[in-house]
């Protein structure tokens, strides 16, 4: 009985996992149409995006040739964590 409750864990934990994964995709697809759309968080120019069904939101920055994606927050984190990541 054991074993069968640790496989339907680990089978949960996989579609957690790649539904984690299509949010943010998703996200980054709707940044990537629209980049100045979301808000401006930080004296830097750093925007967020939050992902939806996941409490996570992607930290960005628009270049003059590409999107920088600097961060993938956990929105119950400490703000400005990830600050020493640029």
């Amino acid at each position: 009985m054991l074993k069968r409750f640790n496989i339907t864990t680990n089978e949960q934990g996989v579609e957690v996992a790649q539904a984690f994964i299509s949010a943010i995709k998703n996200t980054v697809y709707r940044i990537r149409e629209s980049p100045t759309r979301y808000a401006v968080v930080d004296d830097e120019d750093v925007r967020r995006c939050m992902a939806r069904r996941f409490p996570y939101s992607v930290l960005y920055t628009i270049e003059p040739d590409y999107l920088l994606i600097l961060a993938v927050m956990h929105c119950s984190r400490e703000p400005g964590y990830w600050k020493s990541r640029k």
